[in-house]
């Protein structure tokens, strides 16, 4: 690994600190004005964590600020900064007025796919086809873990900052870190750190889709850049993402092989079990990142290390995550009956 001189470090903190002013100021605009209400708003229900209407107004600000300084400090991205922006207008008119789940997905399929097309990696085409309906699931992922205070923007900062960390530590092919790469990272996590302002316990306002899917399909797109370049393994953003991986995919098989509705909202996610135990959303938070934080250490940590020690790193942590979450399950069925909404 080389490490990167004075002036881009510096470079990288201006950028992120601009994301994260730029996206507060626009997303203080809209409450104070009141428009963050009648551009979506999020009505509780039997599933909710929630007893109060929110507005999910959180992609108005993290969207248009990662697009436009993606395309202006980092253009060799500007296909995934184009199509988050896409995901993001075509998400938000689901927001507004519901459409079909074939017309969501396939925009969201689409959108992979133009990525692959345009930036294909040199692997196998069935490696290569593997790697886009991951890539699919991740961009919905984000929407599924849009529900505590604190959590969906956490889990950005995080995991966007991660990448940022590891790209301007890579050597790439030209032997010099990957500063496009590290500056479109830093940008979205900057964005989310200025989300989080307004999303943290209690919260005064969600992603929405028109945020949540922009960020998955960002998670995976980068990710799948960086991989691609050299910047990174394949397994290194799945372990920056790796407890909102975990969550939402056992959560999703449990439901599978129980013959449920796995489109339908639910209460039954990892996250909302903690809510629901007692531990409350700020706690529950910081609960998740904490693993965050450690993932992601423990994943750069391992960039140094042989192959089979990186895999070995993966497999360990998996099984770290898989024991919490049998923790999670034995505290909720313990506590749930006794606890209300937080």
């Amino acid at each position: 690994m080389s490490s990167l001189s004075a002036y881009p470090v510096v470079h990288l903190l201006l950028c992120g600190a601009l994301a994260l002013g730029a996206c507060a100021a626009i997303l203080w605009a809209l409450l104070r004005s009141g428009l963050a209400w009648r551009l979506a708003t999020d009505i509780p229900n039997d599933r909710s964590l929630h007893t109060r209407p929110t507005p999910r107004v959180g992609g108005w600000g993290i969207v248009p600020v990662s697009v436009a300084l993606i395309w202006l400090v980092a253009p060799s991205l500007w296909l995934p900064a184009l199509a988050a922006a896409l995901l993001a207008a075509l998400s938000q008119i689901d927001d507004r007025r519901g459409l079909p789940a074939r017309v969501r997905f396939g925009g969201h399929a689409a959108a992979v796919a133009a990525l692959v097309a345009v930036y294909p990696a040199d692997v196998p085409w069935w490696a290569l086809a593997a790697m886009a309906v991951l890539l699919v699931w991740l961009v919905n992922l984000y929407n599924f873990m849009d529900g505590s205070d604190g959590l969906a923007g956490g889990m950005a900062l995080f995991g966007f900052g991660g990448y940022a960390i590891a790209a301007s530590l890579s050597a790439g092919p030209a032997a010099h870190a990957d500063i496009a790469l590290a500056l479109a990272s830093v940008v979205v996590a900057g964005a989310a750190a200025g989300f989080l302002l307004f999303n943290f316990h209690p919260a005064r306002i969600f992603l929405g889709d028109a945020g949540s899917i922009p960020l998955g399909f960002l998670a995976g797109a980068l990710g799948y850049w960086g991989w691609r370049e050299g910047a990174w393994p394949v397994w290194f953003p799945a372990l920056c993402f790796a407890p909102f991986i975990g969550d939402a995919s056992v959560t999703l098989l449990k439901r599978l092989l129980r013959g449920e509705k796995f489109w339908q909202a639910h209460r039954e996610h990892y996250y909302q079990r903690l809510v629901q135990s007692g531990l409350g959303h700020a706690s529950t938070a910081w609960v998740w990142y904490l693993f965050m934080a450690a993932g992601i250490m423990l994943a750069i940590l391992a960039l140094q290390f042989a192959v089979l020690y990186q895999w070995l790193v993966v497999v360990v942590w998996a099984a770290v995550l898989a024991v919490a979450g049998l923790c999670i399950d034995r505290r909720w069925r313990r506590h749930a009956p006794r606890s209300g909404q937080s």
